[in-house]
């Protein structure tokens, strides 16, 4: 894991963490933008990690075949 994938992570979790402090002082009103933007961070956090292992994979399908050559 690279350390912007680290940090998507843990902005996420905390941005969940202070969405249930909004919610239990301030309603649900108010802290739904902040779980939002925890669920879009997360989703980011999701297609970079695909993204890194169809990558992973092409490079390795690639050298497979080199040394079959």
């Amino acid at each position: 894991m690279k350390l912007t994938d680290i940090i998507l992570l843990s902005l996420s979790a905390a941005l969940v963490v202070i969405g249930t402090h909004l919610t239990i002082t301030a309603g649900i009103t108010l802290s739904y933008p902040v779980f939002m933007l925890a669920v879009a961070i997360l989703f980011w956090y999701r297609y970079r990690k695909n993204e890194a292992l169809i990558k992973d994979k092409e490079e390795q399908t690639n050298k497979k075949t080199k040394k079959k050559k």
